[in-house]
């Protein structure tokens, strides 16, 4: 990774791995205080969360993980359910963490479905799980076709993820910006777990209905896999628990903590602070 503000903040963590299929699941750390675990989203790594890390890492104890077969860390022993990638996650989780603490969870897309599972899993381990445009509800979604770009290379490879960010990740054309798209070189490069497959389905419900923890949503409004039906993503999981915590960010499409980090920094900062 040549991006020089990446590179530094990769620098500042303290890197933990546990055991992972064949290899090692890759935890990143930084900052002190109450565990906050943040899963990004699918062919992605703890670069999703680029923007919001050193925010929270003023007053919490960030640990950003690399989902089984994603990023750094090795393929789960299993690929045919989110649930092989949580139980590497769930089983590494108390080396992060100190006897008797548990952890705030945000996961992305299917992050959210991995943060499901493993709060499922781990019970004991979870204070909250927050779902960031969240998949794998059950719910209608539009057919959204992305640019193959595995065989490109330089300028056109460049392009291709590029117009990929416009299509799924980020509503406003002029914030896929240098960073957003070396973040997805990197990402795409290193994901080897396909988890497309899921999202039409509904595992992240059947967990959301087995929590034992608190549950917050949030949003991008124009989240190109959910909308113009945002809300009916939110009142789902009101159905499921009535003390849901939600907000939607306006104009932000499905990448929200990279198009709208204020906003979206702002909205976790407060559910996490009503759960304590």
């Amino acid at each position: 990774m040549t991006n020089r503000e990446i590179a530094a903040l990769d620098a500042a963590a303290t890197r933990v791995e546990t055991p992972c299929g064949e290899g090692t699941a890759v935890w990143r750390v930084w900052g002190e205080g109450e565990p906050l675990l943040l899963l990004h989203g699918g062919s992605g790594s703890w670069l999703h969360w680029f923007r919001n890390i050193p925010h929270f890492a003023r007053a919490f104890r960030v640990i950003a993980a690399d989902t089984p077969g994603l990023g750094e860390s090795a393929m789960p022993p299993e690929q045919d359910h989110p649930a092989a990638c949580a139980r590497p996650l769930a089983a590494g989780l108390p080396s992060l963490l100190r006897p008797g603490e548990r952890a705030h969870v945000v996961g992305f897309s299917f992050g959210a479905n991995v943060g499901g599972q493993l709060s499922v899993l781990a019970p004991d381990r979870v204070r909250s799980l927050t779902l960031v445009g969240a998949a794998s509800l059950g719910l209608p979604r539009p057919p959204i076709e992305l640019l193959k770009v595995r065989k490109l290379e330089g300028a056109e490879r460049r392009a291709a993820n590029a117009e990929n960010l416009r299509r799924l990740m980020i509503h406003d054309p002029a914030k896929v910006d240098g960073t957003a798209l070396d973040i997805q070189e990197w990402n795409t490069r290193h994901a080897r777990f396909k988890s497309r497959g899921f999202a039409h389905g509904q595992t992240l419900r059947e967990a959301v209905e087995r929590l034992s923890c608190p549950l917050n949503g949030i949003w991008g409004g124009r989240d190109a896999v959910a909308w113009p039906r945002v809300q009916e993503r939110l009142d789902l999981l009101r159905e499921v628990q009535p003390g849901l915590m939600e907000q939607i960010i306006p104009e932000a499409g499905h990448w929200v903590a990279y198009e709208e980090p204020e906003a979206f920094n702002a909205a976790l900062e407060r559910m996490l602070a009503a759960r304590g």
